[in-house]
């Protein structure tokens, strides 16, 4: 199996998932599904990889918008390679549970927000499986 972000490991449910869309932002990080006391206490401290504190659900967002790009050359980042970027930060500051869910989760959030961040559709229909 390889690594990476994939919506369809994501082991967040679809009625979590449209409340937590529906619901106006706290800004506590466990509002976000995927993320529990575990994740929470890992953003916060931060680590060698990133040492910046996450403290609240505005700036996890903050750092997925980060990591939209542009790259070192200036070139767009397109949405595959965003959430990529996403999912493995999310890795390496040692978030081990949830990855996708989580990925997913900010992604749709932000889409709202703001249309075309997240093309989900380049992950194909899910609704197909059992």
């Amino acid at each position: 199996m390889a690594e990476g972000y994939d919506p369809k490991r994501s082991r967040v449910s679809d009625s979590t998932l449209a409340d937590f869309l529906r619901a106006p932002l706290t800004g506590d990080l466990q509002e976000v599904p995927g993320i529990g006391k575990a994740a929470e206490e890992k953003l916060r401290t931060g680590n060698d990889y990133d040492e910046e504190p996450i403290t609240n659900t505005y700036q996890l967002i903050g750092k997925f918008l980060m990591l939209k790009g542009p790259d070192e050359d200036g070139i767009k980042v397109e949405s595959i390679e965003h959430v990529e970027k996403f999912w493995h930060w999310l890795k390496n500051r040692g978030i081990s549970s949830y990855r996708s869910g989580i990925v997913r989760s900010i992604a749709e959030k932000v889409d709202h927000m703001m249309p075309g961040v997240y093309e989900k559709d380049v992950y194909g229909d899910d609704s197909d499986e059992e």
